[in-house]
């Protein structure tokens, strides 16, 4: 297991917590995804068998989110 924090831009609220760790945790190979809204930060923990850094940029930004990992 590898955990990797992801700087995402535009998360405001609850909801947006919620929205961004909900894609990333449906994701085969992501085990944990915790959201701090201030530092827009978000810490991934997931199998790099099975999961790429891309597949996690993609979930977030279909949330409508930035992301500069």
């Amino acid at each position: 297991m590898q955990t990797k924090t992801l700087d995402v831009q535009g998360m405001t609220c609850g909801h947006c917590k919620m929205s961004v760790e909900g894609a990333l945790q449906k994701l085969d190979g992501v085990t944990a995804a915790e959201v701090d809204l201030g530092s827009g930060k978000v810490d991934v923990t997931y199998d790099e068998s099975k999961v790429s850094l891309e597949n996690m940029k993609a979930a977030v930004e279909d949330q409508g989110y930035d992301v500069s990992a």
